[in-house]
């Protein structure tokens, strides 16, 4: 969930000088106005950022097959329609009065007419309930749910990451990029997303997209190691100059990791062996950029914003990644760079130790930016939790929780958030109160951010301050972080990569 993804996150910086911001339609339920952050915060060149209007998605109605109807104002997807190698959104417009038939991305309009995206198009049909070929994408859709696990203790749960799973599904290409969302600026493939996607389709017995995933990851890494922001879906590169981000170099190795601990035992090291040369490079980059205090350099983290100091939001994926990729050098006998990255992560280690911890993991080690939902990167399944974190963990979410019940990314002044929750930071609570032995705190945000789901079920990027869902549904990451957390809840939990002592 970074914070300044063109379109996705509310935060405009000096660092975009005109970003388009698709907001909701007026009078919908995920209706919103621009923040003030949003409306206010200067540009490169020290004027007010500017706002696109967006256009071409249909409007209320029923359209006919592979039409689309002009509409004034684009707002973001609140469902898909999908056929597992193309996809289409649902406006929210559409979304209101239909609803799927479960188990697929059969959507069933208020007419009670069937629309579904037939295999090898590009365009959505509306036939006749019980169509034969959508009968069948049905049926496949369900087998494919059948052949993994759909984790949850009710059904409830169960229903909603049944709906993630889904989503997930529709969102990866068949090239193995994952789009964050399915609206304009969301069409991308970020590294941080990917990871935590092919680390749930793992956990879930889909062995095969996550793999896929992680091969994805291995092409469009940069020569020295590191990874672009984000990749246009087809693999070509990035879609501008943003800055790339070193936390991908924990991110992706972690996942791997977690891939691995999945995976079939007879396939996986050959697999591996494939990946390996990918986390060679992730691994030796991430090392060498430690300085002489063990901690990162100055990095843009997870809100995509830099920090003048090093942050949380780096240092702890970092961490990870360098646990990971040690233990995976010794899965491959490389005992010697196994040695090196396991030295490096018990200096990265210690560097956060000396540095962070007095600060109770705040978001940078000045001490100027405040509190940072990235406390939770450094609970398992990212990384075994160090001393101070079960305080940290409860002051951080105490003073990032807002009024609807969800939380704010953070409390950095020169970041304002405004009234709206990110689903990603609050179910990162979640995932971390599971990992860390309080089960019925993480249920307890966990079923906050299941009972956002929008009428379709789909689980949106933000709640606005009414407690509405709003922004793009559905969400990659949300997706993935609900379905991690909901099998760390059905126990025994997640696998945490070892720090060497």
């Amino acid at each position: 969930m970074p914070g300044v993804r063109t379109g996705r996150w509310a935060v405009v910086t000096a660092a975009l000088a005109s970003v388009a911001v698709p907001v909701c339609a007026p009078g919908h339920p995920n209706a919103r106005h621009p923040t003030r952050h949003e409306a206010g915060h200067p540009t490169r060149d020290g004027g007010p950022a500017s706002f696109a209007v967006l256009t071409g998605h249909r409007g209320r109605g029923e359209p006919e097959p592979g039409q689309a109807r002009p509409a004034a104002l684009t707002v973001p997807t609140a469902g898909l329609l999908s056929n597992t190698t193309a996809a289409e959104g649902v406006p929210p417009s559409l979304a209101a009065d239909a609803r799927y038939v479960r188990g697929s991305h059969v959507l069933r309009l208020a007419s009670g007419r069937w629309m579904y995206l037939p295999y090898a198009k590009t365009a959505s049909a509306v036939v006749a309930p019980g169509h034969p070929a959508a009968r069948r994408q049905i049926g496949a859709s369900r087998a494919w749910l059948a052949s993994g696990r759909i984790p949850g203790a009710s059904p409830e749960r169960r229903a909603a990451a049944e709906r993630a799973l889904l989503a997930m599904r529709a969102l990866l290409r068949p090239n193995g990029a994952v789009a964050a969302g399915w609206s304009h600026g969301w069409k991308y493939s970020w590294p941080r997303d990917s990871s935590f996607a092919a680390a749930a389709f793992a956990h879930t017995g889909h062995d095969a997209e996550a793999y896929r995933i992680l091969r994805y990851s291995a092409a469009t890494q940069r020569a020295d190691g590191v990874w672009e922001a984000r990749t246009k879906l087809d693999g070509s590169g990035p879609p501008d100059a943003r800055a790339w981000q070193l936390d991908a170099n924990g991110w992706v190795p972690w996942a791997t990791w977690q891939w691995y601990q999945a995976a079939p035992r007879a396939t996986r090291g050959a697999r591996l062996a494939t990946l390996y040369p990918m986390i060679r490079k992730a691994a030796d980059h991430a090392a060498g950029s430690l300085r002489a205090d063990g901690l990162p350099p100055a990095s843009p983290d997870y809100w995509e914003l830099t920090t003048p100091t090093a942050n949380i939001g780096t240092a702890a994926p970092l961490l990870a990644g360098l646990n990971a990729s040690a233990d995976l050098a010794r899965e491959a006998n490389r005992p010697e760079e196994a040695a090196r990255w396991a030295r490096a992560a018990r200096r990265l280690s210690a560097g956060i130790s000396a540095h962070f911890l007095p600060l109770g993991y705040q978001r940078t080690v000045d001490g100027r930016h405040g509190h940072d939902s990235a406390v939770a990167f450094m609970a398992p399944p990212f990384n075994e939790a160090p001393a101070g974190l079960a305080g940290a963990l409860d002051t951080t979410y105490g003073e990032l929780l807002l009024p609807n019940g969800g939380l704010s990314p953070g409390n950095d002044p020169g970041a304002r958030w405004g009234a709206y929750a990110w689903t990603p930071s609050t179910a990162f609570f979640a995932l971390a109160w599971a990992g860390t032995g309080r089960p019925e705190k993480a249920g307890r945000v966990m079923d906050w951010v299941l009972s956002k789901r929008n009428a379709l079920g789909e689980l949106p990027e933000k709640v606005d301050g009414s407690g509405r869902p709003c922004s793009v549904a559905p969400l990659a990451w949300t997706g993935s972080l609900a379905v991690l957390a909901l099998v760390a809840l059905d126990g025994p939990g997640l696998p945490t990569p070892p720090l060497t002592p």
